[in-house]
């Protein structure tokens, strides 16, 4: 029976076309918390950027794409990078090449410099602009994630770089990198440590590649159909799109609600 489900945010709940939950999928994730399952945000953004999931009520968020897991205002697991990966990252944009770079923190995201793609970025998920701050202040911080503006062809060069971290996207122009470890899965177990939920009761959707752990690891992994094929590949099910219904489709299929 399933006890819990995980789902990213962009793609998957909200869509990229209206930029808000659609109203079947709310109703439906009210159904499964009438029903007494727990619903969980599983996502890359930073906590403070979730801001477009309407009047749903969750029972908690992994965010940075499992670097901070929250339950309620409980922090219940948390990872940063390395601060040498984060020099090192540092002087690579300095030295060698520079990469527009958003910086997370626990309490803020930052920008070392704003170009074309990240602004295009920013307006595809309706971010507000980030506060630039030179990257030399931030290495004695605790960052959490780098989503960091580099093509595919330069990430083996820049993660070699960086021994303590790994790398996901889940668009094109960008990375998140995180703590090397770290990942959706290890928020879902956390999560579920947290609850005493076990595995084989859980379920998660998700669309873009960030979501792949998280499907593979969970009990029943449902792909959207607007995901990409590797995403699909990775999940036990691959449902309708977030603008079609997709989880409520899903959720009726596998009996978590009617």
């Amino acid at each position: 029976m399933i006890k819990a489900i995980f789902l990213d945010i962009d793609g998957t709940m909200v869509s990229f076309v209206t930029h808000c939950i659609p109203a079947n999928t709310q109703e439906a994730l009210r159904e499964a918390r009438r029903r007494g399952v727990k619903v969980f945000v599983a996502t890359g953004r930073h906590s403070g950027d979730v801001e477009n999931l309407g009047d749903v009520e969750f029972d908690g968020f992994i965010t940075l794409n499992g670097g901070i897991c929250r339950v309620g205002d409980e922090i219940v697991f948390k990872k940063c990078i390395p601060h040498e990966d984060i020099e090192a990252f540092v002087n690579y944009c300095e030295e060698i090449k520079p990469v527009p770079t958003f910086f997370v923190e626990e309490g803020r995201v930052t920008a070392n410099m704003e170009d074309a793609e990240m602004s295009r970025m920013l307006s595809l998920v309706r971010f507000p602009p980030r506060l630039v701050v030179p990257a030399r202040q931030l290495i004695n911080e605790d960052i959490y994630q780098l989503t960091a503006f580099f093509p595919d062809k330069d990430e083996d060069e820049i993660m070699r770089l960086l021994p303590g971290c790994s790398a996901t996207r889940w668009y094109p122009t960008f990375t998140d990198i995180v703590a090397r470890g770290i990942d959706k899965s290890v928020g879902l177990a956390k999560i579920c440590d947290y609850f005493g939920i076990r595995r084989d009761e859980t379920m998660a959707f998700g669309d873009g590649g960030n979501d792949i752990t998280m499907l593979r690891y969970a009990g029943l992994g449902i792909a959207m159909g607007n995901a990409d094929d590797e995403v699909k590949q990775a999940a036990d099910y691959v449902t309708t799109s977030v603008d079609d219904d997709g989880i409520g489709q899903a959720l009726r299929r596998f009996g978590v609600i009617n």
